[in-house]
């Protein structure tokens, strides 16, 4: 059992439902509420591992003969040329949303844009709640739903692929109740926009994004990074396109961090900073990366996955501490002059250079960027090329 990362997913529950009454100060409560955020979902990304040895065509001695003839889960990781193009693409994305602000009703905007977040949040808080529930075990976890079903279509091949579509259905009682908690939460979150619920929405986005999602490769991320970086910077310093898109959007893009528990008298709201679910999700996807980086130096078996399993993590530790460094400097920047800072600014350097430092230090340099976890790359490869390898 991995202590540390009991504690903070309890930190994590504990940070959110304490803030509500109790006022923390704000620059320990965001470093820590952050930092407890990526240890606990790198480690989950461990997942991963196992979902791309099957990919891989590797089997699972832990399954029985029925369970190993499912096809192995699809693995996303990112490409070079995605990579490239992100800052381009969130450029454009963010642009939009200004001038959606600058030239349309503001509220119109909101509620468009509420509606989507209240559905992506239902998937996400599902998606955390339900493991919860299943470690009670019981009906929870033993009740379970297969099915099925096949539906006919007649459309061009070219449009809605082979017919007939085939849909599995599969879940225990856990997820209905996960999911029927959820359709609750964002119903109410749609109707309140309260900060609290918000936060939930931002944390369970950042939980499942950084769990989910693999950059494929050292390098890659460190393209994605640097690309940001300027990103980042261009929006902040040389527009007020940044700051005008974060306080206008009022959806779960960002995660609300009480500066007093005191309403004020004129607006009956309570003073709030934020920091953008980017800042914590970009380096996360790094961090993350860096983690199975360490498991693979390790040798820790694909199967099980374990995410409890102790293990030497450099890298990892080497990142996240560079990155509560890089995060402490945001903070400190912005309130000595007072101004809005791009948190990538700092961030960025820290983690690209803490982890090349280690790899510098320990003679893995070469490994390090020979890591890959692009295996779609290596299936789609001939026997031919396969014989050359």
């Amino acid at each position: 059992m991995n202590s540390l990362l009991v504690a903070s997913n309890l930190s994590i529950f504990l940070l959110w439902a304490g803030s509500q009454f109790v006022l923390i100060p704000y620059v320990f409560h965001l470093l820590l509420l952050v930092t407890c955020i990526l240890y606990s979902s790198c480690h989950y990304s461990l997942v991963l591992r196992e979902e791309q040895a099957l990919s891989r065509g590797e089997i699972d001695p832990t399954k029985t003969k029925e369970e190993q003839e499912v096809p192995p889960p699809v693995s996303e990781t990112l490409k070079t040329e995605d990579a490239m193009q992100f800052p381009i693409i969130g450029s454009a994305s963010l642009f939009g949303l200004y001038c959606a602000f600058k030239f349309f009703d503001k509220d119109t905007v909101n509620l468009i844009l509420s509606i989507y977040f209240a559905l992506i949040g239902c998937g996400a808080v599902t998606a955390t709640l339900s493991p919860v529930l299943s470690l009670l075990g019981g009906p929870l976890k033993s009740i379970e739903v297969k099915k099925e079903i096949k539906i006919n279509h007649k459309l061009p091949a070219m449009i809605g692929g082979d017919s007939p579509w085939e849909l599995n259905i599969d879940f225990t009682l856990a997820d209905i109740i996960s999911f029927v908690s959820s359709a609750i939460f964002s119903y109410f979150y749609f109707q309140k926009k309260h900060w609290v619920m918000n936060n939930v929405f931002g944390i369970c986005f950042c939980l499942k994004g950084i769990e989910r999602f693999s950059l494929g490769t050292y390098k890659i991320g460190a393209i994605l990074l640097v690309g940001l970086f300027f990103y980042d910077i261009f929006w902040v310093f040389g527009t007020d396109v940044m700051v005008t898109v974060a306080k206008s959007l009022d959806g779960p893009i960002k995660i609300l961090f009480p500066r007093t528990l005191v309403p004020n008298a004129e607006t009956g709201k309570i003073e709030l900073s934020l920091l953008g679910l980017g800042d914590i999700v970009i380096p996360g996807f790094f961090l993350a990366l860096l983690l199975r980086f360490d498991a693979h130096n390790a040798s820790v078996p694909y199967f099980p996955t374990n995410v409890h399993a102790s293990f030497p993590k450099p890298y990892f530790h080497s990142a996240l501490f560079g990155y509560i460094f890089g995060m402490g400097t945001t903070m400190f920047v912005m309130i000595k002059f007072e101004a809005a800072q791009p948190a990538l600014l700092y961030l960025v350097p820290a983690c690209l250079g803490s982890s090349f430092l280690t790899a510098v230090v320990r003679g893995e340099v070469k490994n390090m960027l020979a890591y890959s976890e692009e295996i779609e790359e290596e299936n789609e490869k001939s026997p031919d090329e396969k014989k050359k390898d």
